[in-house]
């Protein structure tokens, strides 16, 4: 149900050990070495994971990955509220993995985060932990989050760069240019609320969480789109 570890065995919920994700990336690097291809690794979540992606840039496979904004800020601390948002995949990871990963992002191991948008009905999120669904929506929260502990342009910067990754246009603020905005105010300390979200699941891990900076809509395709 959670990561394995400490927090698991005190609450009795079932644990997933960290070496399930290390494995599958271990023999996605291998095949990756073999085929000499190009290889995208979303949501790694552990220490181990920062260390084989690492090796493997080393190498000079081509590879990158990106972390979840909930793995990146929240811990398996929430779990003792028994709350149903925390229940996410990757599992929260403790404080000490939460470290590592920022670390990581910010030395260029870890290529980009994503928000790992995952709607959920309330039917399967207000049942018992053991029963519900994986997943959490974060479309709303993950500028604020990630502000909270970054810079502006580095909260810019870790929310684009995967852009040139996947051969997404950039569009320069020049005249002449196709304009492709985004509206957000910086420096809001807000707390992030179910009025908030537009989505129609409300199963966001954020609730209750205070954040800085704060996105109002964008200008894209000629047509503007605002809170």
């Amino acid at each position: 149900m959670v990561h394995e570890e400490m927090t698991s065995t005190k609450l009795g919920l079932k644990g997933i050990p960290a070496l399930a994700e290390e494995l599958h990336i271990n023999r996605n690097l291998y095949l990756l070495d073999y085929t000499e291809g190009k290889l995208h690794i979303p949501t790694i979540s552990t220490e181990k994971s920062i260390q084989l992606i690492e090796e493997a840039k080393a190498k000079g496979l081509n590879v990158s990955c990106s972390v979840s904004i909930n793995n990146l800020i929240l811990t398996d601390e929430k779990l003792y509220e028994f709350d149903t948002r925390y229940k996410i995949l990757p599992p929260l990871r403790t404080p000490e993995v939460n470290k590592k990963l920022i670390k990581a992002l910010q030395e260029g191991i870890i290529d980009g985060v994503t928000s790992d948008h995952n709607p959920i009905d309330i039917e399967h999120k207000r049942v018992e932990f053991d029963h519900a669904l994986y997943g959490s929506i974060g479309l709303e929260s993950i500028f604020g989050a990630l502000r909270n502990h970054f810079s502006t342009v580095e909260t810019v910067d870790i929310l684009t760069r995967l852009k040139g990754r996947f051969s997404v246009k950039h569009h320069p603020i020049n005249e002449g240019e196709t304009a492709d905005l985004t509206l957000f105010n910086p420096d809001k300390e807000w707390i992030f609320t179910e009025a908030e979200i537009y989505s129609s699941s409300k199963n966001a891990a954020m609730l209750g969480e205070k954040l800085t900076g704060k996105a109002y809509g964008i200008y894209a395709n000629g047509i503007l789109k605002i809170d």
